[in-house]
């Protein structure tokens, strides 16, 4: 169903590691019908870096070469693409925080890891 609605110059999704497969395939898919000239991704840590996920799990395996990179870093810097976006919007009164995640996007992200990752979230899903 088309809508008579006008596009959004920039679209705001959910993104990062904590970000179901139907919320990412959604996001795409918005973002494909609507053409906006920017896609932002927001909430990268699913609310917090202080949830037990970040410290169970270890992402620098989605950077490239990631030995130097902080979990945080990590995650963050494999957000803008899960799903594809241009800037990724954080919320921190924290200037050594702000400055760690400035710092994240001098990473590399494994495009191969993060296609297997969609691939396993999408095995999931399959009865």
């Amino acid at each position: 169903m088309d809508f008579d609605v006008p596009c959004p110059d920039v679209l705001m999704v959910r993104a990062g590691l904590l970000v179901g497969l139907d919320v990412l395939e959604a996001a795409e898919t918005l973002a494909t019908r609507w053409r906006p000239s920017r896609v932002w991704g927001m909430s990268p840590f699913g609310g917090s870096t202080a949830q037990e996920v970040w410290e169970r799990f270890d992402p620098r395996v989605f950077l490239r070469g990631p030995a130097s990179a902080t979990k945080v870093q990590a995650a963050f810097r494999s957000s803008y693409g899960l799903p594809g976006v241009n800037a990724v919007a954080v919320g921190t009164d924290n200037v050594d925080h702000l400055r760690e995640l400035t710092e994240a996007v001098a990473y590399e992200v494994d495009e191969n890891v993060v296609q297997e990752y969609r691939q396993l979230l999408k095995a999931r899903q399959l009865p």
